[in-house]
C-alpha cells in the first residue's frame, strides 16, 4: 500500500516550469504548502478542481468542495484520497535560448540575389493561465522544464515549442526585413525592430498554450560569407556606399554655399538698409531747411510787399522815397558843417563832394543862401552825366552803373536800347512782343483780366491786381 502523506509541497529550482507531486494519495486533511511565485493545481479523474496561490492551506471538503463525496466519513476523515498535484512556476524565466534549425531563404531587395541566413538569441517566458498549460501541453507528464530532458521528466519546452519558434521565425524573418527597409549588411544596427517585430508574431503560438513573452532578442542573425553572391552584394554596397558619400559631400558643399550666400545677402541687405536710411535723414534734413529757407524768404517778400503798399498808399513812388533819402543825408550834411561863418561852412559842403549847382537845385532858399559864396568860389569840374539803363528782365529803369535790378535782382548786362534778354530762355533778343530765340511772349500781362502791362509797374492799370 501507498504511503499516504500529510504535507503536500514543492522545493524544486526555478528553471523547472511544471512539476508533478509524485504520490497521489493525500490525507483528507494533509496540509498544501505553496510558496512564493507558485500555483497548485488539484486534478481529479483528469479533471481540474480547484487552484491554490501562494500559502498554507487544509485539504478538506471546504476548500475542495468536489472531492466531499469520495472521502469516507466513516473513518473519521482520515481515508486516503487519490488525486493529482502540479506545481506550477510563475516566475519568468530568463534568458530562454532559441534558434532556427536551418536557413532561412532570403531575397535581397537591392539585387534581386537569393541569400541563405539563419537567426538566434533568447527570450523570457512567463506562465500566463496554468490551467491552460496543464491541459493543452502537460497532459501524464511528471514534469517540464525548458532545457533536455532530464531524470523525471518526460518532455522539455525547448522540444514543445522549437517547431513553433523556427517556423515563426522563418516565415516572418525575411518579411520583417523587407518591411522595415534593412539592409542586409547593416542589419546588426537593426536588431532590436527585428526583435519588436517577431515578438509580435511569436507571442500568440506561445498564449495558445497558457505562455507570455515578455521580452524577445534577436542576438545574431548568421550571413553567408562565403556565398559568392553575398561577396558581390558586399563590392555594390561598398560601392553605394562610396556614391553616396560624394553625394553626402556634394549636398554638404551646397548646402555651405547657400548658407554663405544668405549670410551676404543678409549683410548687402542691412548695409542698403543703413545707407537708405543716411540718404533719407540727409534728405529730410535738407527738405527742412529748403522749407525754413523758403519761409524766411517768403516772410521778407510779404514784409517788402507791406512796406510798398504803405507807400502806395501814401502815394510815395519808389524815385521820391529815394530822393527823400538824399535830402535827408544832405540836410544831416549841412547840420554838422562848422559855425566859423561861411567859409568854413563851403569848406564842409566841398568836403562832402555836393557842388553848389546841386545845393541850389535842392531848395530855392538854400540857393539864395549859398548864392554869395558860388560867386567868391570856383566849384569843381562837374562830371559827365550818365544815361541811365534798363533791366533786361523787368524793365525797371537803373542807373548806368547798376549791377543788379534793385527790383528783381538780376545781373544787369550792358544792351543796346533795342535788345532785351528773354525772360524764358534767357537769351539775347531784340524787344518787342515775342523772342526770336525761343517765340515766348515778351509782352508782360495781367493774370486777372488779361490787359497789357507797361514795363516795371507793380499793379494792373484796369483792374489794379497786384503783379
Amino acid at each position: 500500500m501507498a504511503k499516504i502523506i500529510d504535507i503536500i509541497k514543492y522545493e524544486g529550482d526555478n528553471s523547472t516550469f511544471i512539476w508533478k507531486h509524485p504520490s497521489e494519495d493525500f490525507n483528507c486533511l494533509s496540509q498544501l504548502i505553496v510558496h512564493e511565485s507558485q500555483e497548485a493545481i488539484f486534478f481529479m479523474n483528469g479533471q481540474a478542481l480547484d487552484c491554490f496561490g501562494p500559502g498554507r492551506y487544509t485539504l478538506d471538503s471546504q476548500n475542495i468542495p468536489l472531492i466531499g463525496n469520495v472521502i469516507n466519513l466513516a473513518t473519521g476523515g482520515e481515508s486516503p484520497f487519490h488525486c493529482e498535484v502540479y506545481f506550477i512556476n510563475k516566475t519568468v524565466q530568463m534568458a530562454v535560448k532559441w534558434g532556427t534549425d536551418s536557413k532561412v531563404r532570403f531575397i535581397d531587395s537591392l539585387t534581386g540575389v537569393p541569400l541563405e541566413i539563419g537567426a538566434c538569441g533568447e527570450m523570457n517566458l512567463r506562465v500566463s493561465d496554468s490551467r491552460k498549460l496543464l491541459v493543452k501541453l502537460v497532459g501524464t507528464m511528471n514534469g517540464i522544464a525548458w532545457g533536455d530532458s532530464r531524470e523525471g521528466f518526460t518532455k522539455s519546452l525547448n522540444d514543445s515549442f522549437r517547431p513553433l519558434i523556427s517556423t515563426a521565425v522563418k516565415a516572418n524573418l525575411p518579411t520583417a526585413i523587407k518591411q522595415s527597409e534593412i539592409d542586409i549588411l547593416e542589419i546588426d544596427e537593426r536588431l532590436e525592430d527585428l526583435s519588436d517585430s517577431l515578438k509580435e508574431k511569436l507571442t500568440p503560438g506561445f498564449e495558445e498554450y497558457g505562455l507570455t513573452i515578455p521580452q524577445l532578442y534577436v542576438t545574431t542573425i548568421v550571413l553567408p560569407e562565403n556565398d559568392p553572391n553575398f561577396k558581390k552584394i558586399r563590392e555594390l554596397h561598398t560601392i553605394s556606399f562610396q556614391e553616396r558619400m560624394v553625394e553626402a559631400e556634394t549636398k554638404i558643399r551646397t548646402a555651405k554655399a547657400e548658407a554663405e550666400a544668405e549670410v551676404t545677402a543678409a549683410q548687402r541687405k542691412i548695409e542698403l538698409e543703413r545707407q537708405t536710411t543716411e540718404t533719407e535723414v540727409t534728405k529730410a534734413q535738407a527738405e527742412r531747411d529748403l522749407i525754413k529757407a523758403q519761409t524766411e524768404a517768403q516772410a521778407a517778400k510779404m514784409a517788402g510787399f507791406a512796406e510798398a503798399e504803405i507807400m502806395a498808399a501814401k502815394g510815395i513812388t519808389e524815385k521820391e522815397y529815394v530822393q527823400a533819402d538824399v535830402q535827408k543825408a544832405f540836410a544831416e550834411g549841412l547840420g554838422n558843417t562848422g559855425g566859423n561863418g561861411a567859409g568854413s561852412m563851403m569848406g564842409d559842403i566841398v568836403g562832402l563832394g555836393v557842388g553848389l549847382q546841386a545845393a541850389g537845385a535842392m531848395s530855392g532858399q538854400l540857393g539864395n543862401i549859398f548864392g554869395g559864396f558860388a560867386a567868391g568860389v570856383q566849384a569843381p569840374e562837374a562830371a559827365a552825366p550818365q544815361s541811365n539803363i534798363q533791366c533786361a528782365n523787368c524793365g525797371n529803369t537803373l542807373p548806368a552803373n547798376a549791377k543788379f535790378c534793385l527790383e528783381c535782382g538780376t545781373k544787369v548786362e550792358n544792351l543796346p536800347e533795342n535788345e532785351m534778354l528773354c525772360p524764358a530762355c534767357g537769351k539775347k533778343t531784340a524787344k518787342g512782343k515775342f523772342c526770336m530765340e525761343c517765340g515766348a511772349s515778351l509782352v508782360l500781362k495781367c493774370a486777372k483780366c488779361g490787359a497789357e502791362i507797361p514795363t516795371g509797374a507793380k499793379f494792373c492799370l484796369e483792374c489794379g491786381e497786384k503783379l
